[in-house]
């Protein structure tokens, strides 16, 4: 399985290969809502739950952002605690159309391992099945290597300046031109960024486009792309678009507008009102 897994599963197919699979629950929000006590209310059966914020980052900071890059090593073991063993699939969910789920996807893949996300994601799997488990799995830890992020998946914000890579936004078109003060560190995108909202990835039932649709959309992309947003959580959304398209020198810009935009150094393209 592990060979041609991914980067999408439905959930008919979830239902089938439960078994076969560590699920992992991604539930986040930026409203600050608890993604523990959404997974705790209700949860596909056998899940295990990731904290966006503690599990797949580091401390958040000015200097390198909200979700910076966990060290290899935390990232291993946070793994390892939740039992998930190397080489299992792992098929991450959330119940935001895997804006949240991506994150985790892209930071196996990264690493070599294999990875799925839950098309649809919760609503899919309730549709499919009806009713959510409450039982809190204790999973044993699982033994795991550390294994270094490769540097031709993920850049830092000098490389991004010194890329010839085409450069896409996944913040939605307001925030990408005018910022929301409310989370963003001042106005505008990166130099040269395209405007590409995560949620232009999806159909009007939330889930991803056809692949031609999606090449059609990041035709830039062809001769490498990094993505961003504003923490570098739903940047993964458009790098896994990308990837349905076929397109496979991609990189995430981890820091992102929280990082860049905290820099008064660095430029920042902000279109007239």
């Amino acid at each position: 399985m592990a060979a041609d897994f991914g980067p999408l599963v439905p959930a008919d197919w979830l239902v089938e290969h439960l078994d076969e699979v560590q699920v992992v629950d991604v539930r986040w929000y930026l409203n600050g809502r608890s993604g523990w006590d959404a997974y705790r209310e209700g949860h596909i059966p056998g899940a295990v739950w990731l904290d966006v914020d503690t599990d797949l980052s580091a401390p958040a900071s000015p200097q390198a952002g909200r979700h910076p890059l966990p060290t290899e090593a935390a990232f291993a073991a946070a793994l390892a605690r939740k039992g998930i063993a190397e080489g299992r699939p792992v098929v991450a969910y959330d119940d935001a159309s895997g804006s949240v789920a991506a994150r985790l996807w892209w930071m196996l893949r990264a690493i070599g391992e294999p990875a799925a996300v839950l098309e649809g994601g919760l609503v899919a799997w309730t549709d499919q099945q009806g009713e959510l488990d409450t039982e809190i799995p204790t999973p044993l830890r699982a033994e795991r290597a550390v294994r270094p992020w490769p540097s031709d998946r993920f850049v830092s914000a000098d490389e991004l300046a010194a890329s010839d890579a085409a450069v896409f936004d996944a913040r939605s078109a307001e925030r990408y031109a005018h910022g929301d003060p409310a989370i963003d560190p001042r106005p505008g995108h990166v130099p040269g960024a395209r405007s590409a909202p995560w949620t232009g990835n999806l159909d009007a039932h939330g889930r991803f486009l056809a692949p031609d649709a999606l090449r059609e959309r990041f035709a830039s992309a062809g001769n490498g792309a990094i993505a961003y947003c504003g923490s570098g959580v739903t940047a993964c959304h458009d790098l896994l678009a990308m990837t349905l398209a076929g397109y496979t020198d991609l990189a995430l810009y981890p820091g992102s507008w929280s990082q860049w935009g905290a820099d008064g150094s660095r430029p920042a393209e902000v279109p007239a009102r």
